[in-house]
């Protein structure tokens, strides 16, 4: 079985990457090519969210690569997988033939294959392979028209942001690696560590999962990467990278539970990112932004579900808003095609003349805002659980999400069903089918929520001791839902000011707060770099010249002087030293024999 997770990862990252490496060769090729891709990886996840396989290869010493798939990994992978095969369905149609095509569909399975990857991953180091690989290929796809300077600029800011806040992950593997996690650094065991290890691998496993769901305070990105083209904006928002933090802190939910603090932490910034940045999409008068904005507020519901633990409804708000958002976006990609117009003004009309996707997007519209029966609603109700267990002012605060969220998709609706028509009569490509595919799979999901499904999910994540939502809160927040749906379609969105529109100005206090004093510190390190440590290091090399000279033409020649002293008396002892060496050594020698000899025989002639 181990096989199939291999070639559930390896297909998509193989396939894209023949593709992005062959170019415009291979752009005739390629949407069939990629098509036919994603349909086999979806085979492929369900035949592995049926089996839950177990994989592992040799990588370092100690550290294996090693994925598993189990219930919430395999309802994932099917996710994101399905949605790839729609979206890349529907990219067909969408990038022309005089478009790198090759280079789209590539890096869009790559993309794909990347967040398979972090979705299967077991281990920190598998972990971290695939989260920078998926931050790649989003700059690569968000800038994929590079040759505009504004989509580079916004390419550019998405990556910054997000790889800033990857560092947290780095964080964590390094804790992990220091508590004697070594051995495997497997996800499941991060719960297991102890403090004050846990609270750092806790810290840099909320940062970077907030990071890459643009959560507060790292959201703005998220408007930057519409630059983007549609398909791009429809896979990246509903099951890929904007999700992919919500699905890592609800696989990490032991994590959180075990440091204590995590768990509270995680479920205010949700909670509270939903409120704002819900406000933030009710401002806006773009329906891209508007559908980005939404987006982080959407995933602010996974996030709170992550931190109080309700498992289970973060799971089915996070499948039915993949469905909901991709199918959204494909359709603002479609207006755009056909009209030359995002603006809410502009699209005036445009469900009544474009009536395939204007059911496709009321389906989804109504499945974000949290009217009954179609809604999110009831995945929301799931969560909400959750938090009135931990705390009836969180609960608060994610029930007045959810209202907030019914009036941004309504108001949405009330642009383009108003009876301004537009002109034309069919979209080009004559409306793909998968915006059609798209709106039966965001009726289905919904019924995912409901009692028996709600169920089957629970014992699939083996959550089943979450709360259930009793009947006073799905008739409080269904009422809710439908009295602010009301007010809007019949008096219009409230009217909200500049700094919403403009995203709380995020980006601008980022850069005030973050990237100036940054930049001015940098600066200031090479100033002092350049005005103290090269002056003080030319300095300290003049008087090293200085002393050299002085020590050649003083203490030198002195020493040469002594030397040279040293050397004649050396020589002269030599001199003399030799002269018993010289031809006269023999006559010393013979005059001494002669007189021992002498004095030999008078001594015998004496005695």
């Amino acid at each position: 079985m181990s096989a199939l997770l291999w070639a559930l990862i390896a297909l998509p990252l193989t396939v894209g990457t023949l593709l992005t490496a062959a170019g415009r060769h291979a752009d005739r090729a390629a949407p069939a090519v990629g098509v036919a891709c994603a349909a086999v990886t979806l085979g492929l996840a369900i035949a592995v969210a049926l089996r839950h396989p177990t994989a592992q290869a040799p990588l370092l010493e100690d550290l294996p690569v090693r994925l598993a798939v189990d219930g919430l990994s395999g309802l994932m992978a099917v996710t994101v997988a399905a949605i790839t095969a729609a979206v890349l369905l529907f990219s067909v149609g969408d990038i022309g033939r005089g478009e790198s095509r090759a280079r789209f569909f590539g890096l869009m399975l790559l993309f794909s294959g990347s967040m398979l990857t972090t979705v299967t991953a077991a281990s920190l180091p598998v972990l971290l392979m695939a989260w920078e690989v998926m931050g790649a290929t989003s700059w690569a796809l968000i800038g994929f028209w590079w040759r505009d300077p504004a989509r580079g600029h916004a390419a550019n800011t998405a990556f910054l942001t997000t790889r800033a806040a990857d560092l947290g992950l780095y964080l964590a593997a390094g804790a992990a690696l220091a508590s004697g996690q070594a051995n495997t650094l497997a996800l499941n065991e991060l719960a297991h560590t102890a403090d004050p290890w846990l609270s750092a691998i806790t810290a840099g496993v909320i940062v970077a999962a907030l990071g890459k769901s643009a959560q507060l305070p790292f959201s703005f990105w998220l408007s930057s990467a519409m630059q983007g083209p549609s398909p791009v904006s429809a896979l990246l928002h509903s099951a890929t990278m904007v999700v992919a933090g919500a699905y890592l802190l609800l696989r990490l939910e032991p994590l959180l539970s075990a440091s204590g603090w995590g768990g509270p932490v995680v479920a205010w910034t949700g909670a509270v990112t939903a409120v704002l940045l819900g406000l933030v999409a009710v401002a806006q008068t773009d329906l891209k932004q508007l559908l980005a904005a939404s987006s982080c507020a959407q995933i602010g519901f996974m996030v709170l579900a992550a931190g109080t633990g309700a498992v289970t409804g973060g799971t089915v708000q996070l499948m039915a808003h993949a469905a909901a958002k991709s199918l959204a976006f494909l359709v603002a990609g479609a207006w755009l095609t056909a009209l030359g117009a995002k603006t809410l003004r502009a699209l005036r009309g445009a469900a009544r003349g474009y009536r395939t996707a204007g059911i496709a997007f009321t389906v989804s519209a109504l499945t974000l805002a949290g009217i009954p029966p179609l809604s999110l609603w009831a995945a929301k109700d799931l969560l909400l659980a959750g938090a009135l267990k931990e705390s009836v002012w969180l609960y608060a605060v994610g029930l007045a999400a959810g209202v907030i969220s019914a009036v941004y998709a309504v108001k949405a609706l009330w642009f383009v069903w108003r009876p301004t028509p537009v002109s034309g009569s069919r979209l080009p490509h004559s409306e793909p089918p998968p915006l059609l595919l798209l709106a039966v799979a965001c009726v289905g999901l919904t019924a995912l929520a409901l009692p028996p499904a709600r169920e089957a999910v629970a014992r699939v994540l083996r959550t089943t001791a979450e709360p259930a939502p009793l009947a006073w809160e799905f008739v409080l927040s269904g009422g809710l839902a439908l009295l602010a749906s009301a007010v809007v379609w019949t008096r219009g969105a409230p009217a909200i000011g500049a700094p919403w529109r403009d995203w709380l100005r995020l980006e601008a206090a980022a850069r005030l707060l973050l990237v100036r004093p940054t930049i001015r510190a940098a600066h200031a390190l090479a100033v002092f770099d350049d005005r103290v440590l090269d002056r003080t290091i030319d300095a300290a090399a003049h008087s090293a010249l200085s002393l050299a000279r002085w020590t050649d033409r003083r203490v030198e020649a002195g020493v040469d002087a002594a030397v040279e002293g040293v050397a004649s008396t050396t020589r002269a002892l030599g001199r003399w030293a030799r002269r018993p060496q010289s031809g006269q050594l023999h006559q010393y020698l013979a005059q001494a024999v002669a007189a021992f000899t002498v004095l030999a025989i008078a001594l015998v002639f004496v005695r």
